[in-house]
């Protein structure tokens, strides 16, 4: 299965399909604290929904981090 998580390409031999919630842990490499929005395919998809919903092969997932500006 291949995914993408902010244009970066992710191979996952043996899945067929993972919750977002899964596929944030290959994104983030230490524990996140700040906040973040997540859109699967273009979707906003809510934080109570991660475990849920699910990602397929194909899929592109889009993490947005706050900017601070003036």
């Amino acid at each position: 299965m291949n995914i993408h998580i902010n244009g970066n390409a992710y191979a996952l031999p043996h899945e067929n399909h993972i919750s977002v919630s899964s596929a944030l842990t290959l994104h983030f490499v230490e524990a996140q604290q700040s906040t973040f929005a997540v859109a699967l395919n273009g979707n906003f998809v809510g934080k109570d929904d991660y475990d849920s919903t699910i990602v397929n092969n194909g899929d592109s997932l889009d993490v947005l981090l706050p900017i601070q500006g003036g």
